[in-house]
């Protein structure tokens, strides 16, 4: 499956944040030695010749773009909006399977409730859209907005993953 992901970057150039955008997206790829694989394989939007992925998949988006600016409040935004949605989503799985099931069902992983379970508690991977710039999933919205406030140079820089 593919979603879109986007990495807070700190940086006083376009192309000093894609390059240290594309060094997080290594890490959650697994690139890094020292760091597991999250998602599969990422694509960025300056990449071409792709025909399932990126521009491919979903169209035109800024390789990167200022958080301060139009473009990087839409991109900023439309991350916070699906980690949110995700994060509620897999929340109300988790109350459905407290209400319904045994917690011999639940160990079981009937319907999986344990997926959900696992999914609300993730730091990454598909249930989180956000990154900071060192690879680590922006969970809540304070955490978020202690980011943006604390820097004057900060980009978002969003790429097509795979999982």
């Amino acid at each position: 499956m593919h979603m879109v992901i986007y990495t807070l970057i700190e940086a006083s150039t376009r192309d000093d944040a894609v390059a240290t955008g594309k060094a997080v997206f290594d890490r959650l790829i697994g690139a890094d030695p020292h760091a597991g694989a999250v998602f599969d394989y990422f694509v960025t939007f300056d990449q071409e010749g792709t025909t399932v992925a990126g521009k491919a998949r979903w169209g035109d988006l800024p390789v990167a773009a200022r958080v301060d600016s139009d473009k990087g409040q839409e991109l900023l935004e439309r991350g916070w909006d699906a980690t949110k949605s995700e994060f509620q989503r897999n929340l109300n799985r988790v109350q459905e399977a407290l209400d319904e099931l045994s917690d011999d069902e639940i160990m079981r992983d009937e319907n999986l409730p344990r997926h959900a379970f696992h999914q609300v508690g993730a730091y990454d991977g598909p249930s989180i859209f956000l990154y900071d710039q060192h690879g680590c999933g922006i969970r809540h919205r304070g955490q978020l907005d202690r980011i943006v406030d604390e820097s004057d140079d900060l980009w978002v820089v969003p790429a097509d993953v795979h999982f």
